[in-house]
């Protein structure tokens, strides 16, 4: 049987061309093709119309302008720090409101019949025991080598990831986070409370309401793995 490898190199292509990652953080440029939504200020109590634009997408099956403007409502969601550096630390994802992520993650799930979504990528990477190099294999992110060993690449951003919601479109496939630099950003989204079981996520709501939000920060930091994990 062969033996299977993964291929690392400094040249590999980026997820996200137009992205600089710089020290694990993710970077975002604001285009004014894409919503200005992420000017608002939003938490659990946000107005449906902070996610207009993003059903908007979903509804027309433009999947990709959808995974753009998921990136513009975390960057929103992750505070005014954020949104004036234009990115988002992987330590502020713990203080995105948890009805905010599930909201948009519902919107995800509801126009794939159920194949997108962050809820969704986190079955898969827990059935792939929180290996990411697994999960990115499953999910379609990295592609097999044209090689006698098998050898898997990442995937050239955008012609080679699938837009369009078909039977060949790997489950967990969108909404896209760049993880080449690092996974930690990816790791806060798929461990944030949101994501956890009902049982736990009423627990992080009611510590939530106890602590003013201040829970919700040890939660993850309790829970991070494979911290210094990167390509």
């Amino acid at each position: 049987m062969a033996a299977t490898s993964i291929q690392h190199s400094l040249h590999l292509p980026r997820l996200h061309s137009r992205h600089n990652l710089r020290h694990r953080h993710f970077h975002l440029s604001t285009s004014s093709s894409f919503s200005s939504s992420i000017n608002l200020t939003l938490s659990t109590s946000t107005s449906t119309t902070a996610f207009d634009a993003l059903e908007a997408h979903l509804d027309a099956a433009d999947f990709r302008r959808a995974d753009q403007e998921t990136r513009h409502l975390l960057i929103a969601l992750s505070g005014d720090a954020a949104q004036k550096r234009g990115y988002v630390f992987f330590s502020e994802v713990q203080f995105i409101a948890a009805g905010d992520l599930r909201a948009i993650d519902e919107l995800w799930r509801r126009h794939s019949a159920g194949r997108f979504g962050y809820s969704v990528q986190r079955r898969l990477w827990e059935k792939a025991r929180r290996d990411f190099t697994r999960f990115f294999v499953k999910a379609g992110w990295m592609r097999r080598m044209e090689t006698e060993v098998e050898q898997f690449t990442y995937r050239a951003f955008p012609g080679e990831f699938n837009w369009e919601l078909g039977d060949d479109t790997p489950e967990g496939h969108l909404p896209l986070t760049n993880a080449l630099r690092g996974t930690q950003l990816l790791e806060s989204i798929l461990t944030h409370p949101a994501f956890e079981s009902e049982e736990m996520a009423a627990m992080a709501a009611v510590e939530e309401e106890e602590t003013g939000g201040l829970g919700r920060s040890k939660l993850l930091s309790s829970r991070r793995l494979k911290s210094d994990y990167s390509f």
